[in-house]
């Protein structure tokens, strides 16, 4: 999708606006013309905004209904949480905004600030992948990361997905990219976040006994035939026919890695075969990596030297 700007001095336009692209809200200004500035780029789940308000403005925001982290580069926001205490947000802080099903209010003081807005669904993706992980939804505990380094993980994140996946559109267009920036927020998000996935469980003696050899020859053959189409945990176990805990049982019990980590493997094969039989004068590297799934350059020239010996270019150009 093209790149969205929106630039207007008129508040009712500007509400108006932010209604359709978050959810319904109510807006105030402390000036006659207020200026706001937004800029969107989107990839398949996972939207990535900037937002520059010249002005104070009030706010009532009606639940949005997907994960929204906030990135603040400039200014401040008082936000309120319904039924929670105000919480002051200031440049530098990696939060999140709001819980995808709550309402929230609150003033932003000439702020500029990133956001990163993902569906919940991949919450649940993710979470199913965790060891002793119970089925239940899961719940974000708090808006503030669990530590100093938690929150660190999480500026780094959403700032590499907004500088360097969504602004390259050729990248941003692959779906399997798109797929893995879903994924990564997602994981950065329970990682860092509290919530109810960091809830202990007892492991399930079901999944043990599901977790044979049979388990990961129905995987093995889904992964490389699907190889080339966006894949999680979810759809491989369910082409397995077990629970994905059982599923990552099954991969480190037996080839000791992931089903991620497995995918990635065969991905980094593909990439080998076509850089093999691709033209230099036709193919590059970095459409190839993309193609399969590689968003960052640099990371999948390590790992195809890892694997292969050589850099990427050097099968291309032989």
């Amino acid at each position: 999708m093209e790149p969205l700007t929106f630039e207007s001095r008129d508040l009712g336009q500007t509400e108006e606006f932010l209604s359709r692209a978050y959810a319904k809200m109510r807006i105030g200004s402390d000036v006659a013309s207020p200026r706001t500035r937004v800029s969107r780029r989107v990839m398949g789940a996972v939207i990535a905004d900037r937002l520059e308000f010249d002005y104070d403005m009030s706010y009532a925001v009606n639940p949005l209904g997907r994960v929204c982290l906030l990135l603040v580069e400039s200014g401040s926001i008082v936000n309120r949480v319904a039924g929670e205490d105000e919480d002051v947000f200031v440049p530098g802080d990696a939060v999140l905004l709001s819980p995808p099903d709550r309402p929230y209010s609150g003033r932003l003081r000439r702020a500029g600030y990133s956001i990163v807005m993902f569906d919940t669904g991949l919450l649940q993706q993710v979470a199913a992948t965790l060891p002793g992980r119970r089925a239940e939804q899961i719940r974000l505990l708090g808006h503030r990361p669990v530590s100093a380094s938690a929150a660190r993980h999480l500026r780094r994140t959403i700032a590499y997905v907004r500088d360097d996946v969504l602004s390259d559109p050729d990248l941003a267009a692959e779906p399997l990219v798109a797929a893995g920036a879903g994924q990564l927020l997602a994981a950065t998000v329970l990682a860092a976040l509290p919530s109810n996935a960091a809830l202990p469980g007892d492991e399930a003696a079901a999944d043990r006994r599901d977790a044979h050899t049979q388990t990961l020859r129905r995987a093995v053959a889904f992964i490389e035939e699907h190889a080339d189409a966006p894949l999680g945990i979810a759809e491989i176990a369910a082409a397995a026919r077990v629970s994905p805990r059982a599923l990552q049982y099954a991969f480190r019990r037996h080839l000791n890695t992931t089903p991620l980590g497995y995918l990635r493997r065969v991905r980094l094969a593909r990439a080998h075969d076509e850089l093999r039989a691709g033209d230099p004068a036709t193919l590059t590297v970095a459409a190839v990596a993309a193609r399969w799934g590689f968003f960052h350059p640099g990371r999948f020239a390590s790992s195809y030297r890892a694997a292969y010996g050589c850099a990427p270019s050097e099968t291309l150009n032989a």
